[in-house]
């Protein structure tokens, strides 16, 4: 059965300066290891240790707000058109300069999901989502932008993209092998079908899959219906179930404000095992 929740259903923790913790994701949730998630309320002046044990990997988003990162990589401040890759070593903190909201998702051991990792660990990365490419769906309203990925942050651990819902769109019921995943709502409100059940879905649910579960999304809202979704290991085989249309992307050659993309992604289904060499 699928993990399906609201942030705000987990108590809090309190830390020394009054930044707040949740732990949404762990093995005492998920009963595996694959992925710990958390998500940091902090207040302006509030701070968060940041150390990356060797071997895992940390990738953070900005939710709202904006954040001083310093440490072992400079210092940089952040909102929330950034991604950070944090790699194993790295030392520092996170600082709020007004309330801001972090999801946080840390990969134990990601050599396990990555045979490549041992001999060329994945570095520092910052990235400015708001420039990458958003592809449109082929056979529906959809829009995605990739969040982590081989191209972006060398790995194939883990990956992610931001899934972007249009009112009356619906997508196509499927399932996955070889990996779990979980999705994070960003805003608007929309409906997720686990196993043909429907669940209602606001901003701040966390949905997580288990193998082979069948899933899909439906916006039956008035306003975009938006998540971020993310996988361990990063690369998994999808199955459409009863002939249900294969998701298909092309390149609008714009980024999510406009302009013109930071890189290049050419047309792909979601359907090839292995990554395409330019995502």
């Amino acid at each position: 059965m699928p993990k399906i929740f609201n942030k705000d259903t987990i108590d809090p923790e309190t830390l020394s300066d009054g930044a707040l913790r949740r732990v949404l994701l762990d093995d005492s949730i998920t009963s595996n290891d694959n992925i710990r998630l958390d998500h940091w309320d902090l207040g302006s002046g509030c701070t968060m240790p940041l150390s990356v044990a060797g071997g895992d990997i940390t990738w953070l988003q900005v939710l709202d707000g904006t954040v001083q990162l310093s440490g072992s990589e400079g210092t940089h401040t952040l909102g929330n058109q950034h991604l950070m890759f944090l790699p194993g070593g790295f030392e520092g903190r996170l600082e709020g300069h007004e309330r801001s909201r972090i999801l946080h998702a840390r990969v134990p051991d990601a050599a396990r999901f990555d045979p490549a990792f041992a001999n060329t660990p994945p570095g520092f990365r910052l990235v400015d989502w708001s420039k990458e490419p958003v592809l449109d769906s082929t056979h529906d309203a959809r829009k995605r932008i990739y969040f982590v990925t081989p191209q972006l942050f060398s790995t194939k651990a883990i990956s992610g993209e931001m899934i972007i819902y249009p009112p009356n769109t619906v997508a196509s019921n499927h399932y996955h092998e070889d990996a779990e995943h979980f999705q994070y709502v960003i805003s608007g409100e929309g409906i997720v079908y686990t196993d043909e059940q429907p669940h209602r879905l606001r901003p701040g649910d966390i949905v997580y899959n288990y193998e082979r579960e069948h899933h899909y999304f439906e916006c039956d809202g008035s306003e975009n219906f938006v998540f971020v979704e993310f996988f361990v290991p990063g690369e998994f085989k999808t199955i459409w179930v009863e002939n249900a249309p294969i998701c298909t992307w092309e390149p609008t050659g714009k980024n999510i404000r406009g302009g013109a993309p930071s890189r290049e992604i050419g047309a792909h289904s979601s359907q090839p095992v292995e990554t395409p060499a330019d995502v």
